[in-house]
C-alpha cells in the first residue's frame, strides 16, 4: 500500500504527454478553397477535456454572416462542393433550436467584414475525432448567407463558396 503513492508520483507525470500525443495525432488542418478567391485555412483538434477545437483563418469571404458546418465527406471534387455530401448529422437534427439538435458539426454562424477575414474559433463538445476519421473523411464548407439554426436538414444557409477536405492524418 506504500508503494501506490510513490508509483502514482512516477506515473502521473507520464500520463499527460503520453495523452497529449495521442490527441495530437487525431489533429487535421486543411487548406480551404473556392472558386472566388476564398483562401486560408481550417484546423481542427481534439483536446484532452474531451471538446475539440475548430479553427477558421480565411480571406477573401464575402463581407456578411455565413454558415460553416463540417460535412459528412472530404470531397470538394464538385465545382459546386455538393460532393462534400450532407452535414455531418450522426443521429441528430440540424439546428440548435430545436429539438434532437444540433448535428456535432454544427456552428454558429461566422460574421465577416468588409476586409473579407473570418478568423474564428468554435469549442465544439459533440465532435468526437471518429466521427471526422473513418474511410471518407469530413468536409469543411462555408456557405453563402446564414445558418437560421432550425431548418432541416441544413439551416438554409444557401449555397456553398467553400471547401476544405479533412482526413485522418497518416
Amino acid at each position: 500500500m506504500k508503494c501506490l503513492p510513490l508509483l502514482a508520483t512516477v506515473l502521473l507525470p507520464l500520463a499527460g504527454p503520453v495523452f497529449a500525443a495521442a490527441h495530437a495525432d487525431t489533429s487535421m488542418t486543411a487548406e480551404v478553397t473556392s472558386n472566388d478567391g476564398i483562401a486560408g485555412t481550417v484546423s481542427v483538434t481534439p483536446q484532452p477535456s474531451g471538446v475539440t477545437v475548430v479553427k477558421i483563418d480565411l480571406k477573401g469571404v464575402p463581407a456578411g454572416e455565413h454558415g460553416v458546418h463540417i460535412h459528412e465527406t472530404g470531397d470538394c471534387s464538385a465545382a459546386d462542393f455538393s460532393s462534400a455530401g450532407g452535414h455531418l448529422a450522426n443521429g441528430m437534427q440540424h439546428g440548435v433550436m430545436v429539438e434532437g439538435g444540433p448535428h456535432p458539426g454544427d456552428m454558429p454562424n461566422a460574421m465577416v467584414g468588409e476586409d473579407g477575414v473570418l478568423s474564428a474559433t468554435y469549442f465544439m463538445p459533440d465532435l468526437a475525432p471518429e466521427l471526422l476519421m473513418d474511410d471518407d473523411g469530413a468536409g469543411f464548407i462555408v456557405h453563402s448567407g446564414a445558418d437560421d439554426y432550425v431548418s432541416q436538414p441544413s439551416g438554409d444557409a444557401g449555397s456553398r463558396i467553400a471547401c476544405a477536405v479533412l482526413v485522418s492524418p497518416k
